[in-house]
């Protein structure tokens, strides 16, 4: 099983290194990564939650609930939770215009051990204001997981100041490497990625 090739198979990663792509922060980035795509190819689906499933039982084997974060990961966390037989809800990005007005949704007991699933880290900024969330509410979160991330130092750091562990299942770093021996990217193409990188956002 490899995550990454994966994700370059079905094209949840695109690269573009001629034409970059434009994020919604306005930061241009010759790679896009979209993991809604995976739910729609079943062995994809299934080894990345047998990936997770593993990550939990392996580095949070106190886990008593799977929390996805909004939207990206809801279904895979909902897809955890169930081989993991483990309650689950899910985080907004902010409360409900209406209604009980809720961030989080669901039932989580208080001061019980969750893990959180994302479907990307960036910058760690919509993932760390999940994990905040879930705190205020009145869980402790055990740590993050998911299933890629941009390796950004700005992101580790965010999330060591925010004293909350991540892990994911592929990286971007891993994707460069898979690539430089693809016919399909000169190295040229590689050099400007591997740039990007190191330059951060």
């Amino acid at each position: 099983m490899n995550i990454a090739q994966s994700l370059l198979d079905i094209q949840a990663v695109k690269l573009s290194p001629t034409k970059p792509f434009i994020w919604a922060s306005g930061a241009e980035s010759p790679i896009y990564c979209d993991n809604r795509i995976t739910l729609s190819y079943p062995s994809v689906r299934e080894d990345i939650c047998n990936a997770f499933v593993a990550k939990v039982k392996d580095l949070y084997p106190n886990a008593e609930a799977i929390v996805g974060v909004a939207t990206g990961g809801i279904a895979i966390g909902a897809l955890v939770a169930d081989r993991l037989g483990l309650p689950f809800a899910y985080v907004r990005d902010k409360p409900k215009a209406h209604g009980r007005e809720n961030t989080v949704e669901g039932f989580l007991n208080q001061d019980s051990k969750v893990v959180v699933i994302e479907d990307l880290i960036s910058t760690g900024g919509s993932s760390l204001k999940a994990v905040e969330s879930l705190r205020n509410y009145g869980v402790e979160v055990l740590g993050l997981l998911a299933i890629f991330t941009y390796n950004f130092t700005k992101a580790d750091i965010a999330f060591d100041e925010a004293k909350c562990s991540q892990n994911t299942l592929t990286s971007f770093t891993e994707l460069i490497s898979l690539i430089e021996s693809s016919p399909a990217y000169s190295t040229n193409d590689i050099e400007y990625m591997k740039a990007w990188y190191q330059k951060g956002i």
